[in-house]
């Protein structure tokens, strides 16, 4: 009886297993329409090609019986009958220590060179940490930049947009904070990049220290929509993985307009109708869920800096508007005053961080609203100044902006190699003498 058992058992171990499968029936745009499986949203499946080639997909909507699928590869080869199996129910990525100094794609492989990953294998698809099991941000994050320690102070566990035209400095500004933030761990998403900026940007802008407590994604703008999207759930996944261990992440993301144009990409694929200057519904719903995953929790922080690249520099086009509307805070970057080379082209009067009152002194506060102060009164004089017109003495407010002009600049501006903490950027802010010249004016 038991050799009986024993060769059953060994029978069984060597069948072929039968696996459901179905096949393509059509396919429109970058959509491919699928009979013959039942599978939830979100699962990947292979599309064969041939008795050698396969395709990946993910299932992202299903209609009259049949499902759509976004191949995260090229359409060729793909025919009507095509076979289409079961990959896995739910999308993994390499998280842990491992991953740190290395450079992944979108599905989380290695892309260095550096030979195989050793990391463990963590689902994609996790939610936001509740509201009441968040911490409060209540610790200043130091970035290295004058600009934003001094006068748009970040907190730990907050995330903030920098928003931009295209080719004024964000990310030689998200650079700068990634070699300098006291953060444990970087995480960094660089998605729908130009592939030349990529090794420019790990090699020359990150550097090899940086990179060394930092992990970087990326999906170049070439690649399909679905993987650009991948990236960043990836990206944000191992964030979430440091987090949830304790340690402080610092996450940057360029950019979310890229990612959002993806997400269009796929819904209007998908059937979706557009809503607002041709962005379905799915990229508004999209976007807070996973902008929300980042930010404090019980254990650790993660602490966003995510780029919004605008349309014709319309600060209120709809994902900026969008964006800016679920982040912390924004940092605007001006294109008039990088044409000045003025870097970091931080435009400070349109730019603020929501919870920078709850981070520093009281002092400090009051000269950040001091410089705010000033530069308002000559920014309103601007044109009279310039071309002459104004006449001294005429307002003292203005006089007074006028002699702090060149201090003013002169803290703004920093070069990529220059670093600094908080307490070195609220030094300089004081040395302005902004208490002097506003109690001058006062008087």
């Amino acid at each position: 009886m038991s050799d009986t058992r024993s060769a059953l058992i060994d029978a069984v171990g060597r069948a072929t297993l039968l696996r459901p499968h179905g096949e393509v029936v059509r396919v429109v745009g970058t959509t491919i329409e699928a009979a013959g499986l039942v599978v939830q949203v979100g699962s990947t499946c292979w599309i064969d090609i041939d008795s050698t080639r396969s395709v990946s997909a993910e299932v992202v909507g299903f209609r009259d019986g049949r499902i759509s699928l976004v191949p995260f590869g090229g359409l060729s080869g793909i025919r009507p009958g095509s076979r289409v199996r079961i990959r896995e129910e739910q999308f993994h990525a390499p998280v842990g220590p491992g991953v740190l100094g290395r450079v992944l794609d979108g599905f989380g492989r290695p892309m260095d060179g550096k030979g195989r990953l050793v990391a463990r294998q963590r689902v994609v698809a996790s939610g936001s940490p509740a509201p009441l099991d968040r911490a409060r941000v209540l610790e200043p994050l130091a970035t290295g930049v004058r600009a934003i320690d001094g006068l748009l102070t970040a907190g730990r566990g907050q995330r903030l947009g920098i928003f931009a035209g295209s080719g004024v400095g964000k990310s030689t500004l998200l650079a700068m904070i990634a070699r300098n933030a006291a953060s444990d761990v970087n995480v960094i998403a660089l998605i729908g990049e130009r592939g030349r900026e990529v090794r420019e940007f790990v090699e020359e802008q990150l550097g090899q220290q940086s990179l060394a407590r930092s992990v970087v994604i990326v999906a170049t703008s070439d690649q399909p929509a679905l993987l650009r999207m991948k990236a960043a759930e990836v990206a944000t996944t191992i964030a979430e993985e440091f987090r949830d261990k304790g340690h402080h992440v610092l996450f940057l993301m360029d950019s979310v307009t890229r990612l959002a144009m993806a997400q269009r990409e796929i819904g209007l694929g998908a059937g979706e109708p557009p809503a607002l200057r041709g962005y379905p519904p799915s990229v508004f719903s999209y976007l807070p869920r996973l902008l929300e995953r980042t930010g404090s929790g019980e254990a650790g922080t993660i602490t966003g800096f995510y780029t919004v690249l605008v349309e014709g520099d319309d600060m209120n086009e709809p994902i900026a508007d969008t964006v800016r509307s679920i982040l912390d805070g924004h940092v605007v970057l001006s294109r008039s005053l990088a044409e000045r080379n003025h870097y970091p082209a931080i435009d400070i009067l349109s730019s603020v961080s929501r919870v920078m009152p709850t981070l520093v002194e009281p002092e400090h506060l009051k000269l950040a609203s001091i410089l705010r102060a000033s530069l308002a009164e000559y920014e309103n004089a601007r044109d009279l100044i310039e071309v002459g017109a104004y006449a001294p003495g005429s307002s003292r407010a203005i006089d007074t902006a006028i002699t702090l002009r060149p201090a003013i600049e002169a803290y703004l501006r920093q070069t990529p190699d220059e670093t600094g903490t908080l307490e070195t950027a609220l030094g300089a802010l004081t040395a302005i003498g902004l208490d002097t010249a506003r109690a001058g004016v006062a008087a």
